[in-house]
């Protein structure tokens, strides 16, 4: 940050008295650099937007400390004020959970088709029989391109319906919340997850009031993935109860590159992404319980985790920030970027 002093103090003008200027009534001058987001630049937080030509006003960008949460680190967000700044979602078309010949593409590839100054992975997904699948919703103007998964199992003989993270958002603020997507009339979203335990039998299948009073599932914008880190300001990282921690999980008490999203009480959006598996020699990456405390002291109150792993990738103008840990961007089936309204 750059420092003032005023003439006579500068000067060591002895015994000149001076009003006391907050810049109450005035601007501050042009060469005084004010931060616009002073509570991540307090946790070491450093705006390197300057870096990047041409970024559209409301849109900041930050590369960390090199310690967070006690762990050496690479990482970057991204804080969009959404007053100036637009979310959106690109995907593969998979709104039934069918599958689609529609092809996987690198964040690149996606920046190819659809410019935007930010762009990071999205939801999770596979692909088997010569088709793709979103495992994640993913909607862009109101249409549904994919779907949180509906059931899981480790045998493919008991089968577990759990409740996955969702970051969405319709005329208000965004918010983070679980869904489950019976069929195309009724995809619900709720508060609380379904408490479910690869320990325990299966719970009932979601429904209008399983695991609580569910609402229509309607979003402008939304992405899945899981688990939901924040939610109402609390740290949450229900991995087990989305059922992350089987066999084929995303191993969230292990440390991993991480891609998530969230938002604050004043409207900023956040994308974060961290490199891990030792791209950057000693740097590990975050368990998702950390990630969500680092998003809660960048001041998020709702924050989702999005896919990981060798999927986690942030391009600014098309370039990279973390070193993907594949050695090579990975092709996804969604990305969510930022633009100007």
């Amino acid at each position: 940050m750059a420092s003032m002093c005023l003439a006579a103090a500068c000067n060591g003008t002895a015994g000149t008295d001076y009003p006391e200027w907050r810049w109450s009534d005035k601007e501050a001058p042009e060469d005084v650099f004010v931060e616009p987001n002073p509570t991540i630049a307090d946790k070491g937080w450093k705006n390197i937007t300057d870096e990047y030509a041409g970024l559209p006003e409301g849109l900041s960008i930050y590369r960390s400390p090199e310690m967070l949460q006690g762990v050496s680190a690479v990482a970057y967000i991204a804080v969009a004020d959404l007053s100036m700044i637009q979310w959106d979602v690109r995907s593969i078309d998979d709104p039934k959970l069918q599958g689609t010949r529609d092809e996987l593409r690198t964040p690149s590839q996606f920046y190819s088709e659809s410019p935007a100054p930010v762009m990071v992975n999205g939801g999770f997904f596979y692909a088997e029989g010569g088709k793709r699948y979103s495992a994640s919703v993913a909607v862009s103007g109101s249409r549904t391109y994919g779907v949180n998964i509906n059931y899981v199992s480790q045998d493919w003989v008991t089968m577990y319906y759990p409740t996955r993270g969702v970051f969405w958002q319709a005329d208000g603020m965004p918010a983070a919340g679980w869904t489950y997507y019976a069929n195309v009339n009724s995809h619900y979203l709720y508060d609380t997850p379904a408490a479910n335990s690869w320990e325990n039998e299966p719970l009932s299948v979601p429904n209008a009031n399983f695991p609580s009073k569910a609402a229509a599932f309607a979003a402008q914008t939304a992405i899945g993935g899981g688990p939901v880190l924040l939610k109402g300001g609390e740290l949450r990282n229900t991995y087990s109860e989305e059922m992350f921690d089987g066999s084929g999980g995303i191993m969230c008490d292990g440390r991993h590159p991480r891609t998530a999203i969230g938002v604050t009480p004043d409207n900023r959006l956040i994308l974060f992404v961290c490199e891990g598996r030792n791209m950057t020699e000693g740097v590990p990456g975050f368990t998702t319980e950390e990630v969500a405390k680092i998003l809660a002291e960048t001041g998020c109150t709702e924050a989702l985790n999005l896919d990981g792993g060798g999927s986690s990738c942030m391009i600014i103008n098309n370039q990279e920030t973390i070193k993907p840990s594949d050695g090579a961007q990975r092709a996804v089936a969604s990305v969510v970027l930022l633009k100007a309204k």
